[in-house]
């Protein structure tokens, strides 16, 4: 059964979700808090993506995802924002959240949203090409296992990560527009900003540069994307 988790206090936005979730095939897991929501993960470990609301009543959605990617790099984690709050977007991505939905959201946003989330995530397997694994050192691509080495030492990735350091490892001193990588690792259907593009390698760069204030495996080309130098 495909699981997601919906972390909302509102009990109208909830319910909302709940039902359109449902409605698309998915077993809804809901909760009220942060501290009942890392609960439910752990009584439902199989849960392949996680809605999360900011603003909630104990810990906050930034803390409840802080304390998920600490174990758990592998689940979608999906952040609710507000409109107005334009750097709870930025700040959700940069603790470890995959993408965000503003609300007020349609049922067909969220459900796209939530659909390409759980097949990065892992519910829907994609086929695996011959031999597995990319190497160009200090990096080792293990495509079958979705890890990342430098230097032998495993970098913990969430999936949109890993996503984004295939597509580059694919495609070696290739200049990549922002919209290529977009429609790549998101999906050509995907209803958000390009900015979510800039934050994730920002995040990325962080896990994997020697020198983040001076990158030289993933180079920005100014106006227009970025290149795996490698």
């Amino acid at each position: 059964m495909r699981k997601v988790l919906v972390l909302e206090d509102e009990s109208s936005i909830r319910g909302f979700i709940v039902i359109n979730l449902r409605r698309a095939g998915y077993e809804v897991i809901e909760a009220e808090t942060g501290e009942e929501a890392l609960e439910k993960l752990k009584e439902h470990p199989d849960a392949r993506v996680a809605l999360l609301d900011i603003m909630l009543p104990g810990i906050d959605g930034f803390e409840v995802c802080r304390r998920i990617r600490a174990t758990n790099t592998r689940i979608g984690i999906i952040m609710l924002t507000a409109r107005s709050q334009e750097m709870d977007k930025v700040t959700g991505l940069m603790t470890g959240a995959d993408d965000y939905v503003t609300k007020p959201f349609s049922p067909a946003e969220l459900t796209a949203r939530v659909d390409a989330l759980f097949r990065r995530a892992g519910g829907g397997e994609e086929p695996l090409p011959s031999g597995g694994e990319i190497r160009q050192p200090p990096f080792l691509l293990n495509v079958r296992n979705r890890t990342l080495e430098k230097n032998g030492q495993r970098v913990k990735l969430t999936q949109v990560e890993y996503a984004i350091m295939k597509y580059f490892m694919e495609n070696p001193g290739k200049a990549l527009s922002r919209e290529e990588i977009l429609d790549t690792v998101w999906g050509r259907d995907y209803f958000g900003e390009l900015k979510i593009v800039d934050v994730n390698i920002r995040r990325l760069r962080l896990k994997i540069e020697d020198n983040v204030q001076n990158p030289t495996f993933i180079t920005t080309v100014w106006g227009y994307g970025y290149k795996w130098v490698g």
